[in-house]
């Protein structure tokens, strides 16, 4: 006997179907969302409570300009928090809003996050606190660049709207769990909207929250991305099976761009090391650098202080120096 098929819903059912699960969204991770003001006349932003003892993330660029903001929270309450740390490279900071008991949202795992799944935005555009938006999660692992041009990598893309004043603020899935912070939208385009992955967050809150900072290394020196000769490059090439790993890994000779050295630091780690204008970085630590974003992602905390080989081509001539990277102080590269 044939089975009846069930009926099919209604559009009703359908629409009020996504806005029960936007309504629970917002009613879960709402009440976590807050509103930061500056000192600074008109400066509006966002911000999501993510502990019960009022630790709040938020976006670097938010913050980064003051030690004390004043935070208001969704019921009406305000007080001043105080600058735990940020990260200029992350677009991410936390403040601290001296309290307990305080309504926060949870981090979610971002690696679950799927295209198509529905995003929800909250925040305060244009100061209007506690507006709502919705969407669907356009793209996953975008890279977009921070104020600093270290390339942020892992970003999430929406299409749920953005406005000045959300950023800062948490972008959610439909059981209220944090994906994301968001931190960008293009403008004049529509639709393109940008959040760092919250996995990426509770690794740099974590930091900031034991630390004050995120520990990077540097070597002092201003690169650009550059094209190896295809002569040299196919030299190179052919000779490498006779060269020693540095590392026991890459050499990087057989390259096909690194990054032109432009300026070297006085007194860096660099300059120390012999590093001079005009030498191409083609790999460092035993790992080929075909740009500058390959660099800036070697330089971690783990190399401080540690001497480390670069391979460089100092006109047609191969050379491999050792680098003993420093503690970065400053957002210089």
């Amino acid at each position: 006997m044939a089975l009846n098929p069930a009926p099919a819903s209604t559009d009703d059912e359908l629409l009020d179907a996504y806005s029960r699960t936007v309504i629970h969204a917002v009613e879960t991770t709402g009440p976590a969302v807050v509103k930061i003001e500056l000192d600074r006349r008109g400066a509006v932003g966002s911000g999501v409570l993510f502990t019960p003892d009022g630790f709040i993330l938020t976006n670097s660029h938010v913050v980064a300009q003051t030690s004390h903001v004043r935070v208001t929270l969704p019921d009406g309450r305000s007080a001043r928090a105080d600058l735990v740390g940020h990260d200029p490279h992350t677009d991410l900071a936390v403040v601290r809003l001296d309290g307990s008991g305080l309504p926060w949202a949870r981090l979610g795992d971002s690696k679950r996050v799927r295209v198509g799944q529905i995003a929800i935005a909250i925040g305060n555009p244009y100061g209007f606190q506690h507006s709502v938006t919705a969407g669907v999660v356009s793209a996953l692992g975008r890279s977009l660049r921070s104020q600093t041009n270290r390339l942020m990598d892992d970003v999430i893309q929406t299409d749920a709207a953005l406005n000045p004043g959300n950023s800062g603020g948490p972008l959610v899935t439909t059981t209220g769990e944090v994906i994301g912070i968001n931190t960008a939208m293009i403008l004049p385009a529509q639709g393109l909207c940008f959040a760092v992955a919250s996995n990426t967050a509770r690794f740099v809150a974590s930091l900031l929250i034991r630390d004050g900072r995120v520990r990077r290394s540097y070597i002092g020196v201003a690169g650009q991305n550059t094209p190896i000769p295809r002569a040299i490059a196919r030299r190179f090439e052919h000779a490498r099976g006779a060269l020693s790993l540095i590392d026991g890994r890459a050499s990087g000779f057989g390259a096909r761009s690194g990054v032109l050295v432009q300026s070297v630091e006085p007194d860096s780690p660099a300059a120390a090391a012999g590093l001079s204008e005009g030498d191409v970085i083609v790999a460092f630590a035993g790992e080929t650098v075909s740009g500058v974003d390959d660099l800036h992602r070697l330089l971690t905390a783990d190399r401080i202080g540690v001497p480390s080989a670069v391979a460089i081509l100092r006109g047609a001539e191969r050379r491999t120096i050792a680098i003993v990277p420093a503690e970065q102080r400053t957002v210089a590269a």
